[in-house]
C-alpha cells in the first residue's frame, strides 16, 4: 500500500500506528525507504542535529528547501515512497501570505505536506493552505520554535488550564483541515484525550503509545545523541547484520506498528 495521506489517515480507524522519522538527506531517505518507514519528516531540527545550533530558530526557508530536495531525490526512487513532510521554519508563516509563499516552495522541492507549530491562532492559516491544495501537519505541546517563551525544552500540558488549551488547539487545527497533528512532550493521558477528540491523525513524540503514529529523529534511533530525551530509544543496539542502520530503522517501524514502542519508560 502506498504511503498517501489518505491511506495513513485510514490507519486511525483500524488502530494501526504508523512510523515517521525525521531525516535530512538522500542517504537516510534511501535507508528509511528500505526499512519501510511510512513518512519522512524533513524537520527544522536539522538546525540542532546537523548544523550544531542551540535551537531550531536559525534555520531558514532556503535551507529547508535544500534538505527537502535532497530527501525527495532518493524518495522518488523508492518502490513505495514515504510521505514527505517538511517544516516551515521560524517566522516563515508569521502571516497567511508568507505561509502560502513558503509552503509553495517546500511543495515544489518535493514535500507532500508542510508542518507548522502553533495552536488555535493558526487555524485560519491552516484553512487557507488546505483550500489551496497544500496538506498541513500541525504541531502542539512542546513547540521548539517557542523555546524562549517556554524557558527551555520542557514538558507541556501538566496543568489543567494548559490541558484545556491544548485540547482546544488540536480541535481547532482539526476543524481547519489539518491531516496530522504532532503532539510533543505531553502527558500520555492528555495525548489520549486529544487523539480521541479529533478526526485527524496524531503523531506522538514523548506522548506515550496512545497516538496514531510515532516520530523520532534518525540520529536518536541510531543512538547518536548526547543526553537523549526520556522518549528516545536506541534501536541500533539490537541490530546485528550487514546493514545495521536499515535494521535499526526497520526495528523502529515494527516496534511502532506492534505498539511495543514507546514503552512506559518513554512516557511523561
Amino acid at each position: 500500500m502506498k504511503n498517501t495521506i489518505q491511506n495513513l489517515r485510514q490507519k486511525k480507524i483500524t488502530q494501526q500506528p504508523f512510523s515517521m522519522v525525521a531525516a535530512y538527506d538522500a542517504t537516510f531517505s534511501m535507508a528509511l525507504n528500505q526499512a519501510g518507514i511510512a513518512s519522512i519528516l524533513v524537520g527544522d531540527s536539522l538546525g540542532m542535529v546537523v548544523q550544531g545550533q542551540a535551537s531550531t530558530l536559525p534555520v531558514t526557508i532556503e535551507q529547508m528547501v535544500y534538505h527537502t530536495e535532497a530527501v525527495a531525490s532518493a524518495n522518488l526512487r523508492a518502490e513505495e515512497p514515504a510521505l514527505i513532510i517538511a517544516d516551515l521554519p521560524f517566522m516563515s508563516y508569521a502571516t497567511t501570505e508568507s505561509a502560502l509563499t513558503n509552503a509553495a516552495m517546500l511543495m515544489r522541492a518535493g514535500a507532500n505536506m508542510v508542518k507548522l507549530e502553533g495552536g488555535s491562532w493558526l487555524a485560519e492559516t491552516v484553512a487557507q493552505l488546505v483550500e489551496r491544495g497544500i496538506p498541513v501537519c500541525g504541531h502542539i505541546g512542546l513547540t521548539p520554535q517557542s523555546v524562549n517563551k517556554f524557558g527551555g525544552f520542557k514538558v507541556q500540558g501538566r496543568l489543567p488550564e494548559q490541558q484545556k488549551q491544548l485540547i482546544e488547539d488540536a480541535q481547532q487545527l482539526d476543524r481547519a483541515g489539518a491531516d496530522f497533528i504532532v503532539l510533543e512532550c505531553i502527558p500520555k493521558t492528555l495525548a489520549s484525550t486529544i487523539t480521541s477528540s479529533v478526526d485527524c491523525s496524531t503523531v506522538g513524540i514523548g506522548a506515550g503509545n496512545v497516538t496514531d503514529a510515532q516520530v523520532l529523529v534518525c540520529y536518536d534511533i541510531l543512538g547518536l545523541s548526547d543526553n537523549p530525551a526520556r522518549f528516545v530509544k536506541n534501536f541500533i543496539s539490537a541490530a546485528d547484520s550487514d546493514n545495521p542502520i536499515v535494521d535499526a530503522f526497520r526495528d523502529f517501524n515494527q516496534s511502532v506498528e506492534q505498539k511495543i514502542y514507546p514503552a512506559a519508560e518513554h512516557e511523561y
